[in-house]
């Protein structure tokens, strides 16, 4: 049975039903539960967008609020995961990393190598990202890239429900530590989803249209900015491929190469900042492993390289459009055929 449900509520959901498959699953953060020993389900806040709300009353003391210090329980849910616990962690916002990223990189990502593969560490961190969203530079990043560069990480980041619930099941199955990427613009956004549970696999990226003019890659919010583009050059007579990443590490390599042997052109997307992110790293892939096929220059369109503003309309234009997206693609179409840049 499937039915229309926002981000926000297949997030919970996967939650819900994991926790009711396997008793080693615990949930940890800051006010996830927020209302832990109230009279009723009415005072739990479930974390600062309410992802977490109403799982309180039905699994309890498995859901467990943390004091203020994110090294204190990041630490924590790391150590649990060790020792045999699959703890989901929320970071709440990504933007925090910075105070316990010693934890995640030096110790969660290095335990299967430093032990000779015999260790597991099942933990799940998940965490807000993103700009348009009002709440400032400190609140606001796409840090992604600097998790994607950690080997032992595994790094997700859903464009839709359907999809979150599917890579948050498969994360919290999944025996390494899983970074979970939550755009907050798109908690809202519905689409159908199965009541089932369903795993998605990791490293599969999804083609979400197809085209034979250009390839469009991106992840997150910026996957429905690359279909509107895609959309308006329709009407122009040129048909886009959009692939939507899923996974960022794992990478769906040969989607992305295999198309782009297709069409010839290549364009990324990525709200990160332009230094070293995702559209570098995917630029770089294709033009060593498929320049013969180029036709064009690579075009990147990312955030510019600053802070995330806080004034409204600044950060409207700090996150990539669709209408530069489409410009992007227009320059790799011209007679002369684009020179790498990078567009904001």
């Amino acid at each position: 049975m499937s039915r229309k449900i926002s981000m926000k509520q297949a997030i919970n959901e996967a939650l819900d039903l994991e926790m009711r498959r396997d008793p080693t699953v615990i949930v940890m953060g800051e006010d996830i539960v927020g209302g832990t020993g109230a009279q009723g389900e009415d005072d739990a806040w479930g974390g600062v967008l309410g992802v977490t709300k109403g799982l309180y009353a039905k699994h309890g003391d498995r859901l467990m609020d943390t004091p203020l210090s994110e090294s204190a329980y990041i630490g924590a849910a790391i150590g649990a995961a060790a020792c045999g616990l699959r703890p989901v962690a929320e970071l709440m916002f990504l933007d925090f990393m910075g105070v316990c990223f010693d934890q995640i990189f030096n110790q969660a990502a290095k335990f299967r190598y430093m032990f000779g593969g015999k260790a597991e560490t099942p933990v799940v961190i998940r965490g807000m990202v993103g700009a348009g969203f009002r709440a400032a530079a400190q609140h606001s990043q796409m840090l992604t890239p600097l998790f994607t560069h950690i080997p032992g990480l595994k790094v997700v980041c859903p464009s839709n429900a359907y999809d979150a619930k599917g890579l948050l099941i498969q994360s919290i199955r999944d025996n390494d530590p899983v970074i979970f990427c939550e755009h907050k613009n798109l908690y809202g956004l519905e689409c159908e989803v199965p009541a089932e549970s369903y795993a998605i696999p990791f490293g599969e990226a999804n083609v979400l249209r197809d085209g034979d003019d250009v390839t469009i890659v991106s992840y997150g919010l910026t996957v429905h900015r690359a279909m509107e583009a895609a959309a308006a050059l329709a009407k122009d007579g040129t048909e886009a491929e959009v692939i939507d990443l899923r996974t960022l590490s794992p990478i769906d390599w040969d989607t992305i190469v295999e198309s782009v042997e297709r069409t010839g052109r290549l364009v990324v997307v990525d709200e990160a900042h332009p230094r070293c992110n995702l559209a570098t790293d995917i630029a770089a892939f294709v033009g060593q492993n498929a320049f013969g096929a180029l036709k064009a220059g690579i075009q990147m369109v990312t955030a510019p390289h600053t802070p995330v503003p806080f004034s409204p309309s600044l950060e409207d234009l700090y996150v990539p459009s669709a209408d530069s997206i489409a410009s992007a693609v227009r320059r790799t179409l011209s007679p002369k055929g684009a020179s790498p840049r990078i567009a904001a």
